[in-house]
């Protein structure tokens, strides 16, 4: 699963910390304009032995309003049982903590940022509050940042940096952690929508833990395309990049429009479904006798509104499924609500449609039948003798029926060129 995906066994690397430069809010490394008002979507699983499996997914919402720069960043697990929203609020120069919130399965925490930090931390499970008040050390980037982060830096080969990084934890006396960028180097990283990327690999230990980290950023525009945590017996947290903004498609699909299409009309269409399976279709080199095969009653009729957006949608994985390079391109999200169903109501396929406006529209079904098909085989054979022995024989041959099951697929285009028009349409697979 996600073979595209990168994972680094790296152990613990030397330390040499001491020389590596600071990269805290106001340092020069850090140039926010790789930071861009955007959502983006993250698959997160547990990775080992080539096994992977999906624990949730994490979106990072950025916002820019005036003076601060925002992440709202939510995690939601595969069952969707709870959700842990983070909020963390910077100044957009510099990466300087003004505020963080935090609501997860078991705690709350609410803290303002200055000389002194203050704020409130909540136990769902005790139900009791805690109110904070410290002064921070030493300059710091709070951890909610760090992916995005490190997508600012001058990231060239060779390059090292140091990072404190603030995490609160009501456990632990240490809130600024440090973290070492000890490698990066160019790398080659595959999407399965929109193949392959320059990208830089950078390495990060984290010193307190020796835990490694592995982040995979566009050379381009800094998008991080992949996040790996080390855990421990061979087993890594790797977190994916789902590309929201992936759509190739130029035309936009109008979901009020199309709804209007196949609701506000006063135009129907009524037709008969049908598989005519004697044009040819042959099985061991016998033609199938069968004239017609209607569609069961109650097959599922499908009818939808054509448009610019789904012939390109077609032009596009047509392209895809050619080059065999990407993921072909799913429909739009809203398309589903601009299809229009009804069902075959009697065994000779009957349907209708109703409530339709002029325009173009595609009609689609798909259903199973069983053709039926004569044949002939040998039976056995008649010899022939005289005084002198054998003279020759013949074949005698027997006859037969039988059947085999088939599935139609039918898709056909019709168009209605006035309010009011009744269409008929025979939707038969040939």
């Amino acid at each position: 699963m996600k073979s595209y995906a990168l994972v680094l066994a790296a152990g613990l690397l030397p330390f040499g910390a001491l020389s590596q430069k600071m990269v805290a809010p106001g340092s020069p490394d850090i140039n926010t304009k790789y930071i861009k008002p955007e959502k983006s979507l993250y698959t997160v699983y547990y990775v080992k032995d080539n096994n992977w499996d999906k624990q949730g997914s994490l979106v990072y919402d950025i916002t820019s309003t005036g003076n601060q720069l925002t992440l709202k960043n939510s995690y939601t697990p595969k069952d969707s049982s709870w959700i842990n929203i983070r909020t963390s609020v910077v100044d957009p120069q510099t990466l300087k903590s003004i505020s963080y919130t935090s609501d997860g399965k078991k705690t709350k925490l609410n803290l303002s940022f200055g000389e002194t930090i203050t704020g409130n931390y909540y136990s769902k499970e005790t139900k009791k509050d805690k109110k904070l008040s410290f002064r921070p050390t030493e300059p710091f980037i709070d951890f909610n940042w760090t992916d995005l982060m490190i997508g600012t830096l001058p990231l060239d080969v060779g390059y090292k940096a140091r990072i404190p990084q603030f995490y609160y934890n009501d456990e632990s006396n240490t809130q600024v952690e440090y973290y070492t960028i000890k490698e990066v180097k160019s790398y080659s990283y595959g999407s399965p929508k929109t193949g392959k990327h320059d990208t830089w690999l950078i390495t990060l230990l984290e010193e307190n833990t020796g835990a490694i980290y592995n982040y995979v950023v566009d050379k381009k525009d800094r998008r991080l395309w992949q996040r790996e945590m080390s855990m421990g017996n061979g087993k890594w947290e790797i977190t994916v990049n789902e590309e929201l903004d992936y759509q190739p498609i130029k035309n936009r699909f109008d979901k009020e429009l199309a709804i209007r299409q196949i609701s506000n009309g006063n135009s129907v269409i009524i037709g008969t479904a049908y598989a005519r399976s004697s044009s040819g279709k042959r099985l061991g080199g016998l033609v199938n006798t069968a004239k017609k095969q209607y569609a069961p009653k109650g097959t599922e009729i499908m009818l939808f509104p054509n448009s610019a957006y789904y012939e390109e949608w077609l032009e596009v994985n047509k392209k895809i499924r050619k080059q065999k390079k990407v993921a072909e391109v799913p429909l739009d999200l809203d398309f589903g609500h601009a299809i229009k169903r009804t069902k075959v109501y009697d065994d000779e396929g009957h349907f209708e449609f109703a409530e339709l406006m002029p325009g173009n529209y595609i009609i689609m079904t798909s259903f199973d039948f069983t053709n039926s098909y004569n044949y002939s085989y040998v039976s056995g054979y008649t010899n022939y003798y005289n005084y002198w022995g054998y003279t020759g024989s013949t074949t005698n041959y027997g006859t037969g029926r039988s059947s085999y099951t088939d599935k139609a697929t039918i898709e056909k285009r019709i168009s209605i060129d006035k309010d009011g028009e009744k269409k008929e349409v025979n939707l038969k697979e040939m």
